[in-house]
């Protein structure tokens, strides 16, 4: 679940920049209080405080307070926060809301920073030009990943069916859940959650389909063909007892926790590459990722090599120059890479790549090599989503569900999703 950012409760009051200096060469005073707010699950707490206590090691007289929600909880707290002049001075930023929250004056730009203070030379072009909006930087990118199909290989090979291939077609995997279910190897286990309301998953199927999810001038990329046979695939796969029933997926709360997978009630879910390393620890099966299915055999890959997540500061902060500086020491610090490993990503520093490289254990070579292994299914990362795309990840998942309930059809539901989408586009 996310929600959207109203402008009257996002600016009241109005919301001004901070004059951003250049760093001097004196240490910062003693005393200073940083506060970060990010979204995740505990794995991603124990290694943000992780680094926060290596920072505050290197800089006596600084105390840090991080606080974690699940995405759902996130986004509205993050609104509250600013419309109430209460902002972190680091915030987790995603590519979804970057455009919406630099625009409206509640993030600093960093260019200034650059490169003396915030070093991010070795960072790819493409990654910083993520984070950038109207030719200003508002977030540094912590990690590169990709949409992914976690899969549990240990249910796969106890009912002896094959795992899916870079060539796995959307209907081929739909027979493999189908008959993952049916042979009843765990009781109340099916072949795969429900995905038709995850709007990652969607957009990789429009992409193969040469279709957007947006465009780059802040429309809606699709029509109601595409929406309408996107729903219907997902109703023949509740039909033939692929994927799991709409009760069961009401139970996802978008999060790890509660993905269908984790909670033993699919053997397949969706989720990004990055978070692959939390999944490995809160599911004693063996996990591995593969991609998104093609929708036929000749399909170009949906996939994109995006940032995971970024770190902003506020425009609200009183303290911008240290929250830089940990920004910076979050990306480009050895031993803060070492304790983040991949767990936001793979790190967007070729330098801090090769330290955590060298030191991944098993699992976290997963994701690493899932990301550099994508090939043909990779293309072109598509333009920063418009102001009002967190609202219409929650449509989307609304009128899935209602698809799924059987409160409207595959046709009825692709038209709502449509008109619904337009009008929030359209307020801009």
């Amino acid at each position: 679940m996310t929600l959207s950012v109203s402008r009257r409760n996002f600016m009241a009051g109005g919301a001004t920049l901070l004059s951003l200096s250049a760093l001097g060469s004196s240490a910062f005073a003693q005393d200073t209080r940083l506060r970060l707010l990010w979204w995740g699950s505990q794995p991603r707490a124990d290694r943000t405080n992780k680094v926060s206590e290596l920072y505050k090691a290197k800089n006596p007289g600084t105390s840090i307070t991080g606080e974690y929600l699940g995405w759902g909880d996130y986004w509205p707290r993050l609104a509250t926060q600013v419309a109430g002049k209460n902002a972190p001075d680091v915030i987790q930023m995603d590519y979804r809301y970057i455009v919406e929250y630099a625009r409206r004056g509640a993030l600093a730009p960093l260019d200034s920073y650059m490169p003396s203070k915030l070093n991010l030379g070795d960072f790819d072009k493409a990654q910083i030009e993520g984070g950038s909006v109207d030719g200003h930087l508002y977030g540094v990118s912590l990690g590169a990943n990709s949409a992914a199909t976690m899969l549990s290989k240990t249910a796969f090979e106890e009912a002896g069916i094959d795992l899916p291939t870079k060539a796995t077609t959307w209907e081929e995997f739909g027979k493999m859940a189908a008959e993952l279910t049916k042979a009843g190897k765990r009781k109340g286990m099916f072949g795969m959650a429900d995905g038709s309301g995850g709007e990652p998953l969607f957009e990789n199927y429009l992409r193969q389909r040469g279709k957007a999810l947006y465009t780059a001038d802040a429309k809606i990329g699709f029509g109601v063909e595409e929406a309408s046979e996107w729903f219907d695939m997902w109703n023949k796969f509740r039909e033939s007892g692929a994927c799991v029933p709409p009760d069961i997926q009401a139970l996802d709360k978008n999060d790890i926790e509660t993905n269908t997978l984790t909670l033993g009630k699919s053997a397949a879910g969706f989720a990004h590459s990055n978070q692959f390393v939390a999944y490995q620890q809160m599911n004693k099966d063996k996990l591995t990722l593969a991609n998104h299915m093609r929708v036929t055999k000749d399909s170009k890959g949906g996939h994109y090599r995006k940032p995971s997540m970024f770190f902003s500061v506020s425009a609200q902060s009183k303290v911008v120059d240290q929250a830089v500086d940990y920004v910076n020491f979050f990306v480009m610090n050895p031993d803060a890479a070492l304790a983040l490993g991949v767990e936001r990503g793979i790190p967007e520093s070729a330098a801090m790549r090769e330290v955590v490289a060298a030191k991944l254990d098993a699992v976290g070579k997963v994701p690493l090599e899932y990301v550099s292994g994508l090939g043909d299914l990779a293309g072109k990362l598509p333009p920063p989503p418009p102001a009002g795309a967190g609202e219409g990840e929650l449509t989307l998942r609304n009128i899935s569900e209602q698809v799924g309930f059987g409160q409207l059809t595959a046709a009825d539901g692709a038209k709502q999703l449509v008109d619904e989408l337009t009008r929030i586009l359209a307020r801009g």
